[in-house]
């Protein structure tokens, strides 16, 4: 019998990656994610890939490298949430990092498309529900220190700016919902602290069990 899964979905800068880290320090779940605080030490493979695709790929000038590398270089980190996903043990409850959705929205914003490649990412298994973390695009841009701390896949153009980041993360908001059509999705606003979202997340999930 497999576990119940759950994606915990938002935009950037939503706490996600707080609350995620707040639920593995608990033992109680199964955090699968490729973020360097959550990743298992044994795939450090996968750590090395998310690197040098942030220090390297993702940086490079435009025309270096193809949409079909950048997207094949994505995929490595989705193929290693399905797989996680797909061995966890029975007997916790499993609680995703944005799982396909959010690579796959980002990447066709900014213009890496090929239908063969997103088209089965879109086959992997769906979780049992999502949990959706919201964010205003202004609260978001505030977080990312202004732009300081955004990378090039938390806005459109070359360089960030407030109307740039703010309109991609609106953009990215509409696309990830467009993407969960059809499945249980339940949807948090802004919460007053780490430790208030990861009390509504687990929340969230519980009544998801039970609904």
């Amino acid at each position: 019998m497999r576990p119940r899964s759950t994606v915990l979905l938002g935009p950037d800068y939503s706490g996600k990656s707080s609350v995620l880290e707040r639920l593995a320090e608990r033992g109680t779940w199964t955090v699968v994610s490729y973020d360097e605080a959550l990743l298992d030490p044994v795939y450090s493979l996968i750590g090395r890939v998310r690197d040098e695709f942030l220090t390297e790929a993702l940086r490079a000038p435009a025309g270096r490298y193809s949409s079909d590398l950048f997207l094949t270089l994505v995929q490595i980190a989705a193929v290693h949430l399905r797989d996680r996903v797909a061995d966890a043990p029975p007997d916790r409850p499993v609680i995703v990092d944005s799982y396909h959705y959010k690579l796959l929205a980002k990447c066709s914003l900014l213009g890496h498309d090929n239908p063969s490649l997103l088209s089965w990412w879109r086959s992997f298994p769906p979780p049992d529900q999502v949990v959706y973390l919201d964010v205003e695009p202004a609260v978001a841009w505030e977080r990312s220190g202004w732009g300081a701390d955004a990378n090039p896949m938390e806005h459109y153009g070359e360089k960030p700016t407030e109307e740039s980041f703010t309109r991609f993360q609106a953009d990215l908001g509409d696309v990830m919902r467009k993407e969960l059509a059809g499945l249980n999705v339940i949807t948090l606003g802004q919460s007053d602290g780490v430790e208030e979202s990861v009390e509504l997340v687990e929340k969230a999930v519980r009544n998801g069990a039970h609904g």
